[in-house]
């Protein structure tokens, strides 16, 4: 039975909570991955954004603004995040078309890309499973989850991450027996 040891990917791409948006974007882009955990400067892993993330929270603040304060500024009111926006479930841009429209996007006055960092965004709760599980249970708990990816975690510390595409690729290759 394959483990998620056996399929995952160890060079993993991990972001610091610090990171402007926009950077983050760039980076996406550049290493041609949808999202990432965030680690602390402790090394210990603090949350997960995605694109989705980032998909959810531009739709949640359009129209809004930083003040000179820091404070956000809403037509509508304050700000509210739920986890799933009716636009990311109106459309599913494919990865690509996600990455691409937000590292090139620029608003006339103001970019909120520019405006925010990954802490304001990231997905907080971590979705993670031993190196040990098989990565039967490790599919079932994405799905579960509603995840496209489980970091692997032992005693901690952060060694590699499996994504759906991981999975599917392994049962295609025939590497996944029922």
């Amino acid at each position: 039975m394959m483990r998620l040891k056996d399929l995952m990917a160890r060079d993993v791409v991990a972001v610091s909570p610090d990171l402007t948006l926009r950077e983050l974007v760039e980076l996406l882009a550049e290493q041609e991955v949808s999202g990432a955990p965030v680690v602390a400067p402790n090394g210990r892993v603090i949350g997960v954004i995605s694109t989705t993330d980032i998909f959810d929270f531009r739709q949640e603040t359009a129209g809004t603004r930083l003040s000179g304060s820091g404070e956000t500024e809403s037509p509508g009111g304050s700000r509210k995040r739920s986890g799933h926006s009716t636009f990311t479930e109106a459309w599913d841009p494919a990865e690509s078309e996600a990455l691409e429209w937000m590292r090139t996007t620029r608003e006339a006055d103001w970019d909120i890309l520019d405006e925010y960092v990954v802490a304001d965004v990231m997905t907080r709760e971590v979705v993670s499973q031993p190196s040990s599980a098989t990565v039967k249970k490790a599919a079932r708990y994405m799905l579960d989850a509603g995840v496209h990816r489980v970091l692997v975690i032992d005693g901690g510390e952060l060694q590699g991450i499996v994504t759906t595409t991981d999975v599917v690729r392994a049962v295609a290759e025939g590497q996944l027996s029922g």
